[in-house]
């Protein structure tokens, strides 16, 4: 799979369960969906700072935006290390889950609508299915490894691209 679609995927499943996570009437339920959400967006992160952003960091035209978008992690990370520390009973916890999805949306919209088109003129299609299929791969082994454990420690400056 192409890393863009690879993403855009990733993108759907994370919004998806944020959904769910509105709707959810149980504590358990929502702790559930909050864990899921949050390991969800610790490995894509990782998979985009690690793989994705340093590859498409090539394009002069796309160093901004990437800058930006590690800004943008930056501040999801803070916003879930702040919800580990939380119960869900909090009275504070779905609100702050809230300004997460908001978070996340708005940097989901300028990734599908402003990186990915030019990442896609910068690399070939065999790049891209050959990037697409290390990120799967390092994905997958992350996420069985409870990467939201991590995102406190990733919380002081956002990553480096190069």
């Amino acid at each position: 799979m192409e890393a863009t679609a690879l993403l855009r995927k990733q993108h759907q499943e994370v919004i998806a369960k944020f959904k769910q996570f509105e709707k959810a009437e149980s504590e358990a339920s929502r702790r559930k969906l909050f864990v899921e959400i949050a390991d969800a967006l610790a490995a894509h992160t990782t998979i985009e700072e690690k793989l994705f952003y340093p590859t498409a960091y090539r394009g002069e035209d796309l160093q901004d935006l990437l800058r930006e978008a590690v800004e943008e992690h930056l501040t999801a990370k803070r916003v879930i290390s702040d919800l580990l520390m939380m119960e869900v009973t909090d009275e504070q916890f779905a609100p702050k889950v809230k300004v997460l999805r908001d978070i996340i949306e708005h940097h989901v919209q300028e990734e599908q609508d402003d990186i990915f088109p030019k990442v896609k003129k910068a690399l070939s299609r065999g790049e891209l299915t050959s990037l697409g299929e290390e990120m799967e791969a390092m994905f997958d082994q992350l996420i069985t490894t409870e990467p939201r454990q991590n995102v406190p420690t990733e919380t002081a400056r956002a990553a480096q691209l190069h």
